[in-house]
């Protein structure tokens, strides 16, 4: 659990920079294990997904206790995490990674985009896929899956701590999703992750159109060479960068 609150400047931040970025700003800082195993985008979109976790914990179902009934119950889990996902957050799921059943369908994650979620991650299955890719807030699972989630898991625990693809994600982390996958960032290293990541996006674009013009990555890429650092202090002034 965590106080921190993303800030509209930060969310900023992270909508320009990559997954890639935040895995090696991450990595540096003794964090290996932070990108979530096994999921991709249900439809590639245009802007990163931002936001904090919030969480919502599968445990495998039971027959005695998972009958179709039990979507009439109100308090069901599955539908309070829908409508209790706070504005601005991510909805991370933990299904075990068995995408054998559905996590959710369109109407619910339909539900959870109209009240203004940032995103959905499941490491396990979503059904009905091509209307959750219609949506404009990104999506990520395992695969699709038409069982309902009754058929192999059963929601429990909402807002706690979870494993989502391998990765341990806690209530308020800042999840970041791209076409690559999600990243899971802690949310007391978020500030300083947005800062350092924007300054590795402007030097690797400075890098990427210096490869094109021809120039070899020794001494470029990382810049050991002092005469490479000059040029990319002098792109930066010429780009506003």
């Amino acid at each position: 659990m965590t106080d921190y609150v993303l800030s509209e400047e930060t969310r900023a931040k992270f909508k320009k920079v990559s997954t890639a970025s935040v895995a090696t700003a991450l990595f540096k800082r003794g964090l290996r294990n932070q990108f979530i195993q096994g999921v991709t985008p249900v439809a590639p979109k245009t802007e990163n997904m931002v936001g904090q976790a919030f969480t919502l914990r599968y445990i495998p179902a039971r027959e005695d206790r998972n009958p179709i009934t039990v979507f009439r119950n109100p308090d069901h889990p599955q539908r309070v995490a829908m409508e209790t996902c706070p504005e601005g957050h991510v909805l991370v799921m933990d299904a075990r990674k068995d995408a054998r059943a559905a996590t959710a369908g369109s109407i619910l994650i339909t539900r959870l985009a109209i009240r203004g979620a940032a995103g959905v991650v499941s490491d396990g299955g979503f059904r009905d896929c091509d209307g959750i890719g219609e949506l404009d807030m990104p999506s990520y699972c395992a695969n699709p899956s038409a069982p309902t989630n009754l058929t192999l898991h059963e929601a429990l625990d909402i807002n706690v701590p979870i494993a989502c693809g391998d990765v341990a994600v806690f209530p308020g982390d800042v999840m970041l999703g791209d076409k690559d996958g999600v990243m899971v960032i802690p949310a007391h290293l978020a500030e300083e992750i947005a800062d350092e990541c924007l300054g590795m996006e402007s030097f690797e674009d400075f890098v990427l159109e210096q490869v094109l013009d021809g120039a070899t990555i020794i001494g470029l890429y990382p810049a050991t060479k002092d005469e490479n650092l000059q040029k990319y202090e002098d792109w930066r002034k010429r780009n506003n960068r």
